[in-house]
């Protein structure tokens, strides 16, 4: 009887560290834009500029802090690209994303010309596939998983707004499905990952996408101090379907506000051609 309530008192006590389990992983993201093609109408300057950062790629550091069920993620170092261009940008940045894998939510903080938005979504589904294969990263043994992305053609309709914007972007979509490879470690019991990635049997610690790639460099368990994991409340509060409403009417400002002369370039950014 003694022993019975022995294995009861470790159970619970498993079971206690296992709800209050905790950390916080980095992730290095490497976006490459090897195969994309700029072309700038009567902006040859620009044109260059572009290309030549285009040219070196993209590198940003993130932080995951994740508890059983909850996570929340955000940029350590930006990087743009895009700016010291010149011209006319759209001010715009991603701040923390709040994950609950319980309700299947996503609260994320958006920024617009220096105004905030709460963004309330839910969780992207992903159909992973358990691939039988492993490698070792770090001091884990992780296992890969893959999910596939089917890309359907634009629409006409799609076809008609992009030559009306004068901002050909349809060219940067995909030409062919896309195969997201994952490797997670059931080492690390929560289904947590990168950016958007998560719903495997452990700990993603590599996603590998048509165009990035996240690499966790650094993971701390059960850190002295406790991370804070909770869902941002700063900014108004929108829909996702609300918020990209809210891009398109800035980004029609933004065309408005062009003198005549910038007017009247055409910007194509096209992928592998």
């Amino acid at each position: 009887m003694k022993l019975f309530f022995l294995s009861i008192a470790s159970l619970a006590t498993m079971l206690l560290h296992a709800q209050d389990f905790y950390g916080v992983a980095t992730y290095t993201a490497y976006t490459s834009f090897k195969d994309m093609n700029i072309k700038i109408e009567g902006d040859p300057a620009m044109e260059a500029m572009l290309k030549e950062r285009m040219s070196k790629g993209m590198e940003s550091e993130y932080t995951l802090a994740f508890n059983r069920f909850e996570s929340v993620y955000e940029q350590v170092e930006k990087l743009d690209p895009m700016a010291a261009t010149g011209g006319h940008t759209m001010r715009y940045g991603p701040g923390k994303k709040y994950t609950n894998l319980k309700d299947k939510s996503v609260i994320e903080e958006r920024d617009i010309y220096d105004k905030q938005f709460i963004v309330a979504d839910s969780v992207r589904k992903f159909d992973w596939k358990l691939e039988n294969e492993t490698k070792q990263i770090g001091n884990y043994t992780c296992y890969k998983a893959t999910h596939t992305i089917k890309i359907e053609p634009p629409t006409e309709e799609a076809k008609k707004k992009a030559e009306e914007s004068g901002i050909n972007l349809l060219d940067m979509l995909p030409k062919k499905d896309i195969i997201i490879t994952a490797w997670y470690t059931p080492e690390i019991p929560v289904s947590h990952g990168p950016s958007e990635f998560w719903g495997l049997p452990g700990l993603m610690l590599e996603v590998q996408t048509d165009r990035t790639t996240f690499v966790c460099s650094k993971l701390t368990l059960n850190p002295k101090e406790k991370p804070e994991i909770k869902a941002p409340d700063k900014g108004k509060k929108v829909t996702q379907e609300e918020y990209f409403e809210i891009m398109r009417k800035k980004m029609n400002e933004m065309q408005d506000s062009m003198p005549a002369r910038e007017k009247g370039k055409g910007i194509s950014i096209s992928i592998g051609g």
